[in-house]
């Protein structure tokens, strides 16, 4: 028989875990996880119950409790092997979150010039917040299309998409090459600031000097010598420069 004192205590923690579960089900919003599905598709996932929780930062019964919900209102299709897929209207809501996202950011770097490195967390607490007006006034002001200030297109790009257009991962480049940067992983607020101090920033010139035997990269920036490990440089999407673009205004 279990003591009192051990039944109220188990009673205590079972509805703490019960409200941390709810709080995080609120705090992440049914926006966010359409989003983070659409976003991890993109990406070559088979999105699962916990690509989401990884990826959000949130318990697996919060993911499971969000996802009975998005499953109930029609946003989401759980598949018997477990991968979860957006439904024509959760692929609606999850691109407008997108675009509002999108919108933010170029809002924060163009309007008010805030660092294209610290703009994504911002926008990911603002887009929750802007009403169909203000979303319109914005559309109006700068476009749906064109890039963010991290060179990514308004709707996630796929490896393959972004290979179309010409574009390759640094760490797939030709030693003694210049490559322009395109575009950068957004999702890494550290990541992004890294790449800042090291002269890696949308638009700038790099030279990929040697790719080395522990799969790092040296490469050039106008920041000087830098050696990045493999999973930073596969974060790096760059365009390779024509023999006559390389050879103006060489990277010092």
């Amino acid at each position: 028989m279990i003591p009192i004192h051990d039944a109220t205590a188990s009673k205590i923690i079972t509805s703490s875990n019960e409200r941390r579960e709810m709080t995080e089900s609120i705090t992440v919003s049914k926006e966010d996880y359409l989003k983070a599905i659409l976003e991890a598709e993109s990406e070559g996932h088979h999105v699962i119950p916990a690509t989401l929780a990884h990826w959000l930062s949130v318990s697996a019964p919060a993911v499971t409790m969000a996802l009975k919900r998005l499953k109930r209102d029609g946003f989401v299709e759980v598949k018997p092997d477990g991968i979860v897929r957006l439904t024509s209207s959760g692929k609606e809501t999850a691109y407008r979150t997108a675009l509002r996202h999108h919108l933010i950011e170029r809002m924060l770097s163009e309007v008010f010039g805030m660092e294209w490195y610290e703009i994504h967390a911002e926008a990911e607490r603002l887009e929750h917040a802007v009403s169909p007006a203000f979303e319109a006034r914005l559309i109006q002001k700068l476009g749906e299309q064109g890039t963010c200030p991290h060179g990514n297109t308004v709707l996630p790009e796929s490896p393959a998409q972004r290979r179309k257009r010409g574009l390759i991962q640094l760490s797939e480049g030709v030693e003694n090459t210049d490559y322009q940067v395109s575009a950068l992983y957004e999702r890494d607020p550290k990541l992004l600031v890294f790449l800042h101090q090291s002269g890696i920033n949308p638009g700038s010139r790099v030279r990929l000097v040697a790719k080395n035997y522990d799969q790092t990269v040296s490469i050039e920036t106008p920041m000087g010598s830098i050696t990045l490990g493999r999973p930073a440089a596969e974060k790096v999407w760059v365009k390779r420069l024509s023999a006559k673009d390389s050879g103006k205004d060489s990277i010092k």
